[in-house]
């Protein structure tokens, strides 16, 4: 009984073989007759410290303390005192000999002594982080000694730990023991175990003995004094042989020298207490002091402090010590922002402690963070992110975009914010590369079709850039489906220059992946059209695009003829394609505040959209608003050849009609202008016709057959044939431009299709009345009379 009962007080388990932790290697100091080693647990690998007393008899005073010391770790919890988590007493036998071992296990922890020399800090950074660490040291004392009324008894450099956060813990409790001042019956020593304390750690009263004048005295007296000498062990760089060294106050610092040496006092009533050193601001309140106070009362602020703070933490982040601020700072700052008491400019602030992390350090402490924002409902966290994409999107995983970021993401599509669409659509140039072919050509295409048709001309021209850079990553299928009536029926007839000059550059970009007929019969007759357009830029990338598809049709020309390759051989690209179209200028704001933000990629050798870039900006809100004009012909006015059919999707560019595809007639060079059709005469007029016996030009409105132009409602019939087309509902109408393509005069074709009609001189303008035997304008013809007849004519007659 009196053994289950030790086992419940001591500790857990009866032996080291249900110790659920791996003892590791010792770390050279620890406490005391404490050893230090390094662990992990069992379940789960995580990293502690075990604390191991032995002693070869169970009534030796060293394993009494010990138990004292965990039974006061075990109850006393602070944030800067030593965390517990286990602790065991195991008992083994060597013959005669019995051996028994504590074992106490904590949050991982090295010696603080063991921490200053692996961080080799210097100078101010040095004095920064020895402030820090004495800050904490000076809550942890203030709080055993004024609100738990506990003295420690021994506080000096070896009772001190440091977490992996660099955060320094109070442990070495076995001296540990209630203040009883109040107590006046009492006469023995009021620590017992005061006798584990080195001399040149006692004050003056304790190396007496003196227990009365103890009790008489604050209960921070001997803590202060501890307290003093940890500060002489730090500045020192040696841990303290003897009392009289505590005078040696050189390397000090000259801001802490009063209050060190009111600690040190020799009057107990006289010491400075624990909580007074706290307030010394003048020592303790620098940058990083600071800043790790203002993280940890985060909660506590309003949100014009915490704005203003996160917006100054990257400048401030780099004056301060890099160790410090990649294992503090980065921890606190991550979880702020995952658990939401962050302000969105702390994004920029993690992405840049971030990128002073290595790789591998990268993924494991800020990239699950940024996995868990891309859910948040904060439009300002949102906006951040896909700001920021291009700093971590490289380091994520293809299965966590595609699965945890991605849908997500896609959200933004449909944003009502035109700038959040925007960013949206610009973060695709980076995730896109990692998403399965299963979100690319289901969903990403369906929302890029909607986005070409966008209400803001700046995201109409990203879209089909973004188009143009994805491409490659589209399976062939997706491709041939999608790009040429993406490129040729949207972005080439958008009424927003910038928007058709894109649209050229991406069908320049993407030439290895369309095959002759494609090029002769989709691209260039749409392409062509586009040399007599109204904006210049336009016209200088048509004129090089027609170029460069014709030498790929001559060079596949030429090696069909060598016998290399097929006449249906894939293009051979033009080496000045290579690379990513640069994004267009954006002149979307998020209010009020213009987007300051470099394009996410641009290419020198990439055929370049800044003279568009220069239109978009000036005119993405004011899209030139001009007349559908002729850049694209009627059906009959190409080739006999036919285009390949394209499949049918649901992606918004299934078998679109681009006017050229279906239903070609041969006129020879396919630029001879359609027969006129004459156009049939009212009954009135053809009973004049039969009486007269001659043509009379009619002149009501001119008919479409009049002019070179094509009939744009034979091209809408067409469309709309298309009932499970996407594009049927959402296509762009066709770029308005002012220049006609041929200085034609409209024509009559005569009777015997005279050849040169064409340039035949107009009819009179003059026509024939009918005759009538009354004024009015409505008056019917008169039936003709035999014999003479009297004819009334006006002044304006025949």
């Amino acid at each position: 009984m009196f053994k289950f009962l030790k086992g419940v007080v001591a500790g857990s388990g009866t032996g080291l073989k249900d110790l659920p932790y791996n003892i590791g290697d010792p770390y050279p100091s620890a406490w005391g007759s404490w050893s230090h080693f390094r662990g992990t647990s069992k379940d789960d690998g995580s990293p502690v410290s075990i604390f191991a007393l032995s002693g070869n008899n169970a009534q030796d005073g060293h394993l009494a303390a010990g138990r004292n010391g965990v039974k006061r770790l075990r109850t006393v919890r602070h944030p800067n005192i030593l965390s517990f988590l286990h602790s065991t007493e195991v008992e083994t036998h060597d013959g005669s000999t019995t051996k028994v071992t504590i074992y106490i296990v904590t949050e991982p922890v090295m010696p603080l002594s063991d921490k200053i020399k692996e961080l080799g800090l210097k100078a101010t950074q040095r004095d920064e982080y020895f402030a820090l660490g004495l800050h904490q040291i000076g809550k942890a004392v203030s709080f055993l000694n004024n609100d738990c009324k506990l003295v420690h008894g021994n506080v000096c450099l070896a009772s001190v730990v440091v977490t992996p956060t660099l955060d320094w813990k109070l442990h070495a409790f076995d001296v540990l023991s209630e203040f009883d001042g109040s107590n006046e019956s009492a006469s023995g020593p009021m620590l017992p175990y005061e006798w584990l304390v080195g001399t040149q750690y006692k004050p003056m009263e304790m190396v007496k003995s003196d227990w009365v004048a103890i009790r008489k005295s604050p209960p921070w007296a001997i803590d202060s004094w501890g307290l003093g000498c940890l500060i002489y062990e730090l500045f020192s760089g040696s841990k303290l042989a003897k009392t009289e060294e505590l005078r040696n106050t050189v390397g000090i610092p000259k801001s802490l020298l009063p209050d060190y040496q009111r600690l040190l006092s020799s009057m107990p009533s006289r010491r400075l207490n624990t909580s007074k050193l706290l307030e010394n601001g003048e020592y303790f309140q620098n940058k990083l002091v600071d800043t790790i106070h203002f993280m940890d009362i985060l909660n506590l602020k309003d949100s014009v402090e915490k704005d203003t703070f996160f917006r100054k933490l990257p400048n401030v982040a780099e004056q301060l010590p890099r160790e410090i601020v990649l294992k503090k700072l980065l921890p606190l700052l991550a979880s702020s922002l995952e658990y939401g008491s962050a302000a969105a400019p702390a994004l920029t602030a993690l992405l840049k402690m971030g990128s002073w992390l290595s790789t591998e350090d990268f993924s494991v402490k800020v990239l699950p963070t940024i996995v868990k924002l891309f859910a948040s409902n904060d439009r300002a966290i949102r906006v951040s992110l896909l700001q920021h994409v291009d700093q971590f999107g490289e380091s994520m995983s293809g299965q966590i975009v595609d699965e945890q970021v991605y849908p997500h993401v896609a959200t933004g599509f449909a944003d009502t914010s035109a700038f959040l669409r925007e960013l949206t659509l610009k973060s695709m140039l980076v995730l896109a590369p990692k998403l399965s072919q299963r979100t690319l050509s289901g969903s990403l295409l369906k929302y890029l079709s909607k986005l070409q048709v966008d209400e803001e001309p700046a995201i109409r021209t990203n879209t089909t850039i973004l188009l143009g850079n994805i491409a490659t990553y589209l399976n062939e299928g997706t491709r041939k489906r999608v790009l040429i009536n993406a490129f040729t029926v949207r972005a080439l007839r958008d009424t927003f220059p910038p928007a058709r000059g894109a649209g050229i550059v991406a069908l320049c970009a993407t030439s290895t992946t369309y095959d002759d007929t494609e090029i002769a019969t989709r691209i260039l007759p749409n392409i062509v059209v586009l040399t007599i357009d109204q904006d210049s830029d336009v016209r200088s990338k048509a004129f090089q695009a027609v170029e460069q598809f014709l030498q790929i049709l001559k060079q596949n020309y030429e090696k069909t003829n060598a016998g290399e390759i097929g006449a249906t051989g894939g293009a051979s690209a033009i080496p000045e394609t290579a690379g990513l179209i640069g994004w267009a200028m954006s002149s979307l704001t998020l209010k009020g505040k213009p987007l300051e933000q470099a394009p996410l990629a641009s290419s020198s050798s990439a055929p370049s959209l800044a003279a568009a870039a220069s239109n978009a900006t000036s005119t993405a809100t004011e899209a030139p608003s001009v007349k559908a004009s002729h850049h694209t012909r009627s059906n009959s006015d190409f080739t006999d050849q036919p285009a390949p059919p394209s499949p049918t999707s649901t992606d918004g560019w299934g078998d679109a009609e681009n006017g050229i595809s279906e239903g070609h007639e041969s006129d020879k060079d396919g630029w001879d202008l359609e027969p006129l059709d004459e156009p049939k005469p009212s009954p009135a007029l053809a009973n004049i016709q039969a009486a007269q016996k001659r043509p009379v030009s009619q002149s009501s409105r001119p008919s479409a057959a009049t002019s070179s132009r094509p009939k744009i409602s034979t091209v809408k019939a067409a469309v709309k044939s298309e009932d499970d087309d996407l594009w049927g509902s959402i296509a762009a109408p066709p770029p308005a431009t002012t220049s006609r393509p041929l200085n034609l005069k409209k024509t009559v074709q005569s009777d015997d299709e005279d050849p040169w009609a064409a340039i035949a001189a107009p009819p009179p303008t003059t026509r024939a009345k009918p005759l009538s035997s009354g004024r009015g304008r409505g008056a019917k013809p008169a039936a003709l009379k035999l014999g003479a007849q009297r004819i009334n004519r006006t002044s304006s007659g025949m």
